[in-house]
């Protein structure tokens, strides 16, 4: 694929990709998360207390068409690790029963952990939490 397209939104969700070294495609916000899967995602990452950015996608329908068509994945949500489409829900809950999240994010091994986290709101002190990204891409 070439640096730029003719598709200025398309550039703008490869741009977000290539910024930032995790970023979560989602309904809603980590804070306000509009579906389940998202929030299953979104507990996932928090849990592992790595930092992430997030943009949702639902705002303007061309967005999810657009990042589907580029990472050629049809769910959402999509999280990339490092410009790499890691997967959606299910795949990243796997990685982190399996501990393979905390590895592909660079996060500190998390104790042995029986089942995926609760896709609960974070306590006011839970650690670190998501960078904030603006949803450029509308």
């Amino acid at each position: 694929m070439a640096e730029q397209t003719e598709n200025p939104l398309r550039d703008a969700i490869a741009e977000a990709i290539h910024e930032n070294r995790v970023i979560l495609f989602m309904k809603g916000t980590p804070e306000m998360p509009a579906c389940g899967f998202s929030a299953r995602t979104v507990a996932a990452l928090q849990a592992t207390g790595a930092p992430f950015a997030a943009v949702d996608i639902l705002p303007d329908p061309r967005i999810r068409q657009e990042l589907s068509a580029l990472s050629n994945w049809p769910t959402i949500p999509q999280l990339f690790v490092d410009g790499e489409l890691v997967g959606g829900c299910d795949i990243v809950t796997e990685m982190y029963e399996s501990g393979e999240l905390h590895e592909a994010l660079g996060a500190p091994a998390a104790p042995a952990a029986p089942a995926a986290p609760a896709a609960e709101a974070p306590a006011a002190d839970a650690g670190p939490q998501p960078l904030g990204v603006e949803n450029r891409l509308s």
